[in-house]
C-alpha cells in the first residue's frame, strides 16, 4: 500500500495569523502537499475571548490529530511553545520544524527564560491583558520588501500576556523528531539565544534572514519544510 502523504501544519507566532504564512502555503499547495495553517486563539482583536497558551495547545493538537497523513509541524516563534506542549504524545506528529521559535524544557516560559525582564518592545495595554509590538517593521519585518512588511504590520492584532507568563507542561520534542532553523538577522529572538535552543534538535539549518523568513524568503522556508517532507526526516528520540 503507498503511503500516507504528509500534512504541512503551519503554526504562527504571537499577534500573528494563518495569513503569515499565504506564501509558503502557495508554494506548498503547488507542490502537491496538504497544508493546514492554524489560528491560535491567544490572538486577536477581541481580548474578551482570547485563549491561553494550553488553549493554543489543544487547538494545535486537534490539528494534527485531524490531519490526513502524517503530520509536519512548523511552528514559528511564540509558536513552539504551544507545539511543544501541545504534541507530545501526540501519534500523528512526524517531525517538529522550530522556524526562529521557542524550544523549551518542562517548567520553563517565554518570559522566565528571561527571567522576567520584558523585551523594551512589549507594549502591554493598560489593563496589563494584552501586549503588542512596537516596531514591528524594525524588531521582525527587517529584511522583507516595504510593502510585505507594511501589510504584514497592519495585519497584527493583540496577544493575551499570560501565554508568555505560562509554564510547559510537556515537551514534544523528546518524542519527536525535529529540526531547528536559525534565523542569523533576527531583531525578535537573539541568534545566541537561537543557537542555545537549537541544541534539542536532530537538525539545524541557518538562514541569513530576519525574525520573519516566510515572508521575505518563502522559497528557502518552503525548501526545508519540502526536503523534511520528501524524506529527510530523522528518526528516533532526542533528550
Amino acid at each position: 500500500m503507498p503511503q500516507p502523504v504528509p500534512t504541512v501544519v503551519l503554526v504562527h507566532g504571537a499577534w500573528h495569523g494563518p495569513w503569515a504564512w499565504d506564501a509558503v502555503a502557495e508554494r506548498l499547495h503547488s507542490a502537491g502537499a496538504d497544508v493546514i495553517a492554524v489560528d491560535l486563539p491567544s490572538a486577536g482583536l477581541d481580548a474578551s475571548s482570547l485563549g491561553d497558551l494550553y488553549d493554543d495547545a489543544r487547538v494545535i493538537r486537534a490539528a494534527v490529530d485531524g490531519a490526513s497523513g502524517p503530520a509536519v509541524v512548523v511552528a514559528h516563534s511564540y509558536g513552539g511553545l504551544p507545539v511543544t506542549e501541545g504534541l507530545a504524545g501526540a501519534v500523528n506528529a512526524a517531525h517538529l520544524i522550530y522556524l526562529a521559535a521557542f524550544m523549551l524544557e518542562e517548567g520553563q516560559s517565554l518570559l522566565g527564560l528571561r527571567q522576567g525582564i520584558e523585551p523594551d518592545w512589549w507594549l502591554t495595554s493598560d489593563d496589563g491583558y494584552t501586549l503588542l509590538p512596537d516596531e514591528p517593521r524594525r524588531v521582525f519585518y527587517g529584511d522583507c520588501q516595504p510593502d510585505v512588511a507594511a501589510r504584514a504590520e497592519a495585519a497584527l492584532v493583540p496577544h493575551r500576556k499570560d501565554a508568555f507568563r505560562q509554564e510547559l507542561r510537556a515537551v514534544a520534542w523528546r518524542e519527536v523528531p525535529s529540526t531547528y532553523v536559525i534565523c542569523e538577522l533576527d531583531n525578535a529572538i537573539p541568534p545566541a539565544a537561537q543557537e542555545r535552543m537549537s541544541a534539542h534538535a536532530h537538525a539545524v539549518h541557518r538562514l541569513e534572514s530576519s525574525h520573519s523568513p516566510f515572508l521575505s524568503r518563502p522559497a528557502d522556508v518552503c525548501a526545508i519544510i519540502r526536503d523534511v517532507v520528501d524524506g529527510g526526516m530523522p528518526r528516533g528520540h532526542h533528550s
